[in-house]
C-alpha cells in the first residue's frame, strides 16, 4: 500500500538468512571461537608431562660412552708408556684382586636373578637379590682398598713409578664410577615407583646396563694390568 514502510519486510528477510526462524548463531562450546579443538588443547596442556623411558636409556648410553672414552684414553697412554718407557717398573698385583673380580661377577649374576624375580611377580625375591647385589658392590670397593693397603705395605705408592701410578688411577677411577652404580642400585631399591614417571622393571633394566658395563670394564682393566707386567 502507498505510504507503508518496508522495514518489517526487510527484517524478516534478514532473520531468514541469518538464523533460520529467528534463532541467533550458536556460540562455540568452548568460548574461544574455534570450535571444540581449543578445549582439547587446553586439556592436553593440563595433563602432567612425563618423560619417556627412552630418555633414561639414552642418558645412560651417553654416560657409558663417555666413561668408555675416558678409560680408552688412559689405556692408550698405558700401552704407549709401557712399550716406550725405559724406567717402567713392574707392579706385583695383589692376589686379592682375583677375589674382588669374583665378587663383581657374582654381583652381576645376582642382579640378573633379581630382575628374573621381578618378571615373575616376586617383589620380595627381587628386593632380596637386589640388596645382595648392592652389598657385593660395597664389598668389591672394600676389596680394592685392601689391595691398595697391601701395595702401600710393600712401599709401592702412586708416585713410585709409572706402573704404580696407572694401577692406582685405574682402580680409583673404576671404583668411583662403580660407587655411582651402587647409588643407582640403592635408588631403585628405596624408590616408590607407584606414581613415578618410570616403571620399576624399566628402572631395574637401565641400572643393569650400567652395572654390567662396569663389570666388563673391570675385566678389561685387570687384563691390561696383568699383560703390562
Amino acid at each position: 500500500m502507498p505510504g507503508t514502510t518496508a522495514v518489517p519486510d526487510i527484517e524478516l528477510i534478514v532473520e531468514d538468512i541469518g538464523g533460520g526462524g529467528g534463532g541467533g548463531p550458536t556460540p562455540p562450546a568452548d568460548g574461544d571461537g574455534d570450535g571444540g579443538d581449543g578445549g582439547d588443547d587446553d586439556r592436553n596442556r593440563d595433563r602432567k608431562w612425563s618423560p619417556s623411558p627412552r630418555r633414561y636409556s639414552t642418558a645412560i648410553a651417553i654416560g657409558i660412552v663417555s666413561i668408555l672414552m675416558f678409560f680408552m684414553a688412559l689405556s692408550s697412554a698405558f700401552i704407549v708408556l709401557r712399550r716406550g718407557s725405559g724406567v717402567w717398573v713392574t707392579v706385583h698385583l695383589p692376589l686379592v684382586l682375583w677375589a674382588n673380580t669374583g665378587i663383581l661377577l657374582a654381583s652381576s649374576f645376582s642382579l640378573e636373578v633379581a630382575r628374573r624375580r621381578l618378571s615373575l611377580a616376586d617383589p620380595s625375591g627381587f628386593r632380596k637379590f637386589w640388596l645382595l647385589t648392592t652389598v657385593l658392590g660395597f664389598l668389591f670397593v672394600a676389596g680394592q682398598l685392601i689391595a691398595w693397603r697391601q701395595l702401600v705395605a710393600q712401599g709401592v705408592y702412586i708416585a713410585s713409578n709409572q706402573a704404580s701410578s696407572f694401577f692406582y688411577i685405574f682402580t680409583a677411577a673404576h671404583g668411583v664410577h662403580l660407587l655411582g652404580g651402587v647409588g643407582a642400585l640403592l635408588y631403585v631399591l628405596a624408590r616408590k615407583f607407584d606414581n613415578a614417571s618410570i616403571a620399576l622393571p624399566t628402572a631395574a633394566e637401565i641400572a643393569s646396563y650400567y652395572w654390567h658395563f662396569m663389570d666388563g670394564l673391570w675385566i678389561f682393566l685387570l687384563a691390561l694390568l696383568y699383560l703390562g707386567k
